[in-house]
């Protein structure tokens, strides 16, 4: 029988930053996944790295062990993959070294039926038996770019990676979470943490919660969730985590179609959705529909203040956008006031007589960078809006990559204020351009199109008003 459950979060820093990695399983053959897994380790990590296979003596330029107990000081992380049946043995080994956390990548566990399942129960009590935490089975590891942990099998030639940033990511399967942290890196965001948790038999999310609740490198956590096993310690783990770090749920399996997928994908229990739909809005996790508002949303808490109330303030380009921005916001519960006479007065000062100064104020297509800054300056200062919504038009000769240096003073003092800035911007890969630029100058998150910008915006209020709950905003 496996001894009780570890204490939340223990063991999970070895993950990170381990002091010693050993690749139990590591092949010479390119192209495997032992193979993958120290290839990556080489070009990332700048710590000991110990190959682990009793038919070599030396993988990529590392002297090769024939056994874990073989291998030297210092070592914290085992990463396994070996075939099922010898994990077990491979587990023994690892604990009586002494090895701190283990990462098991194999798979024909829980996911493939029940004697799957007898083979992970018998894993996990040789570790506990050892205090041995362990990430997996079935799971694709660990990346951290601050650490160089990279315990992943992907194949670089076809898969990019983000660089270092603010959201931790965790995702319950491997290969979505491969998918996404190519998506990532297409978006240019910045990753702390990567996690493939795979079955869950040890490390849950709730432990990696935990860790990531007082972890400096992340401001943001997001999680992909087909089932959980504990609800209760994973309700807890919510519970105080949100009021420090906003948490972004991608839940899966929401029909009886998807429960059932799911538990074929890693053995979960995906349980009623009604029950986590509760669970997340009685703890603060603020749930998303897809794959691109997990990232959009994680994104804008990220780059972003929480939002203290629900007024909007929109500048924008073309009428068009200003209309479609009005409705998405509106339709999210949020407002979009007319300005008072007096601020209106100071924009018509500073605007183009064509242009419109009620909000959304419309500086047309003559306007210019200057306009727009000045514009967003005046919203700032008014004392009328909670959040501005900007909608630059990078397509005109007007506005050119001069905005992102005349917004940066004016984004600084709205962080200051506690008053969140969101752009969206229409266009194409000249647009994107400098968009991007300008997103990267500002750290005003910049979306392709109205509608996503507006639900990042939608976020900001909720945990804006989350916090204001718990009295801490």
């Amino acid at each position: 029988m496996a001894s009780q459950r570890p204490p939340i979060g223990e063991g999970v820093e070895y993950l990170f930053r381990p002091r010693g990695v050993a690749v139990i399983g590591a092949s010479r053959k390119p192209g495997k996944v032992g193979y993958m897994v120290l290839y990556n380790l080489k070009n990332s990590y700048r710590g000991p790295i110990y190959p682990v296979n009793p038919n070599a003596d030396e993988i990529l330029g590392f002297k090769a062990y024939p056994s874990v107990l073989d291998v030297p000081d210092p070592v914290e992380l085992a990463v396994i993959v070996v075939p099922a049946q010898r994990v077990p043995s491979v587990m023994e080994q690892v604990g009586r070294r002494g090895i701190k956390t283990a990462i098991i990548i194999s798979a024909g566990f829980r996911e493939v039926g029940e004697e799957g399942a007898k083979l992970e129960r018998q894993v996990i009590s040789i570790a506990r038996k050892y205090g041995v935490r362990v990430l997996g089975p079935n799971c694709l590891g660990v990346y951290s770019p601050s650490t160089g942990i990279n315990t992943m099998f992907l194949d670089p030639e076809k898969q990019s990676l983000p660089g270092n940033g603010p959201i931790a990511f965790i995702s319950q399967s491997g290969a979505l979470g491969a998918a996404l942290l190519d998506v990532a890196a297409l978006r240019g965001l910045g990753l702390s943490k990567f996690v493939s948790i795979g079955n869950r038999a040890d490390i849950d999310e709730a432990d990696l919660l935990a860790y990531l609740k007082n972890d400096p490198h992340t401001k943001v956590i997001a999680l992909y969730v087909e089932g959980v096993e504990d609800g209760p310690t994973f309700r807890r783990a919510l519970e105080d985590t949100t009021p420090v770090k906003p948490v972004v749920v991608l839940k899966a399996g929401k029909t009886s179609a998807g429960a059932r997928a799911a538990a074929s994908h890693t053995g979960s229990l995906a349980g009623s959705y009604q029950i986590y739909n509760a669970v997340f809005k009685q703890t603060g996790a603020i749930e998303v529909l897809h794959t691109e508002e997990l990232f959009d949303i994680a994104q804008a808490l990220a780059l972003q203040p929480p939002m203290r109330g629900n007024r909007v303030a929109i500048i924008t380009v073309g009428g068009g956008s200003g209309v479609m921005a009005t409705d998405w916001l509106s339709e999210l519960g949020l407002e979009v006031p007319m300005f008072s006479q007096s601020t209106q007065e100071k924009l018509r000062r500073i605007l183009l007589p064509i242009a419109s100064p009620r909000n959304p104020v419309d500086i047309t297509g003559s306007g210019t960078e200057d306009h727009m800054a000045e514009s967003t300056r005046i919203a700032l200062e008014s004392g009328e809006v909670d959040g501005i919504f900007l909608i630059p038009y990078f397509n005109i000769a007007t506005m050119t990559e001069r905005l992102a240096d005349l917004m940066q003073p004016i984004a600084q003092k709205a962080r200051e204020l506690g008053i969140p800035i969101v752009a969206s911007v229409t266009g194409g890969q000249k647009s994107w351009r400098i968009a991007k630029l300008f997103e990267a100058k500002t750290g005003i998150p910049v979306y392709p199109g109205e509608h996503r910008a507006a639900k990042a915006m939608w976020a900001l209020r909720f945990y804006g008003k989350w916090l204001q709950r718990l009295g801490r905003l």
